[in-house]
């Protein structure tokens, strides 16, 4: 009887381990890496810019038009990704629409850190910049230099532009960046008569893992053409966010191609930027897979606009009609065209744009929760 019993847990033994090679025990899964997220928030053609980091920091590019409309724009999309401050405010320069939502922010959420290019060289100064002045008073201040980092926490946020200035070597490791650039043939240096502010925009890339984006606030066509010209001293990018709005005084032809994004996200309004011109060449932009805007452009109209469903702010029916059927002058030099739309709408919408470490991304519209996403760039 005890040799028996012996036996059978010797079978029981035999099988339990069999079982046990056939079954391995499954390996602890790895959580997924946190998505950096940018916000592309709705301020009627100025800027204003939400990155909510890997890491729980959170990055503001701009504040947007003077008033409570558009602070109050950019703190929806501050509830929206979790943020509670803001560990850095970068103001690219101090043009109203760019600047201008500061006043009312700053009493809606705590600002750590501020950073931007320095005095401003214009002699117009609105409420919201001397408020910006007063603050760096008293907070951590940084003027930043081409070639600076941000010590932001799980990117590389490195500065390309600021006070007039450019990089003067290319940026090691990223891809094309240093190498000859075979659009900057056709490139040539315009009489610029834009405010001299724009010249002085911050300009940034960020990168996460194998994701980059660029930003270059309002930096005008000839400073574009030393980033670009000649050699790309940035490389290649997945994500751009379009100079000065898709306006012609910017977006040479020779930077975008260089830069060959892959997705475009242009802060337009219904009559602010996007002129023609610019969709054309970022159309024409080699590796361009979409274009998605803020708002459905009145210049564009039915020939240029992206399809419906990446536009995150659309007009009524009878003022896209209207547009259709009588186009409006186009605006000219100092001289803005008469609004078309309602600038105040409610509610307004953003893209946002999740990345990846391995260099892929996904951009949603909040206005139709249509995504897209895009695998990483193939070497």
């Amino acid at each position: 009887m005890r040799r028996y019993l012996i036996e059978i847990l010797s079978v029981s033994v035999s099988v339990a381990v069999a079982l046990a090679g056939a079954c391995p025990t499954p390996a602890v899964a790895r959580p997924a890496q946190k998505a950096l997220d940018i916000y592309f928030i709705d301020v009627e053609g100025g800027q204003a810019t939400l990155i909510a980091t890997p890491r729980g920091q959170a990055v503001l590019v701009d504040t947007g038009n003077p008033g409570t409309r558009d602070a109050e724009r950019i703190m929806e999309a501050i509830r929206a990704a979790g943020v509670k401050k803001i560990d850095y405010l970068l103001i690219t320069h101090y043009h109203g629409d760019h600047i201008g939502g500061y006043l009312e922010l700053a009493k809606l959420v705590p600002i750590l850190n501020y950073v931007d290019h320095g005095p401003s060289v214009e002699s117009r100064l609105i409420d919201s910049k001397k408020a910006y002045d007063a603050a760096t008073l008293s907070a951590p201040h940084r003027i930043v230099r081409p070639g600076d980092r941000l010590p932001v926490r799980g990117i590389e946020w490195t500065i390309v532009s600021s006070a007039g200035k450019t990089l003067e070597g290319s940026m090691l490791g990223a891809p094309g960046a240093g190498e000859a650039n075979p659009y900057c043939a056709d490139f040539a240096p315009k009489d610029i008569r834009e405010g001299p502010e724009n010249a002085q925009s911050v300009g940034s890339v960020i990168r996460y893992g194998r994701f980059r984006a660029v930003d270059l606030g309002d930096l005008l066509w000839n400073w574009e053409g030393q980033l670009a010209c000649p050699v790309n001293l940035i490389g290649s990018v997945d994500l751009l966010l379009t100079t000065h709005h898709g306006l012609a005084w910017s977006g040479a032809p020779a930077l975008i191609f260089g830069l060959s994004p892959r997705v475009v996200v242009m802060n337009n309004g219904t009559r602010k930027g996007a002129d023609v011109d610019s969709f054309k060449t970022l159309y024409s932009s080699p590796g361009l897979e979409d274009l998605w805007q803020l708002h459905w452009s009145a210049n564009a109209s039915t020939e240029y606009n992206a399809p419906g469903r990446y536009i995150a702010n659309l007009e009524t029916p009878a003022t896209t009609a209207g547009v259709i059927a009588d186009p409006p002058p186009p605006a000219t030099m100092g001289k803005p065209a008469a609004d078309i739309g309602d600038p105040n709408h409610a509610p307004a919408y953003w893209i946002k744009v999740s990345a990846q470490p391995d260099g892929s991304f996904t951009v949603t519209n909040s206005r139709n929760g249509f995504s897209k996403t895009y695998g990483r760039r193939q070497s």
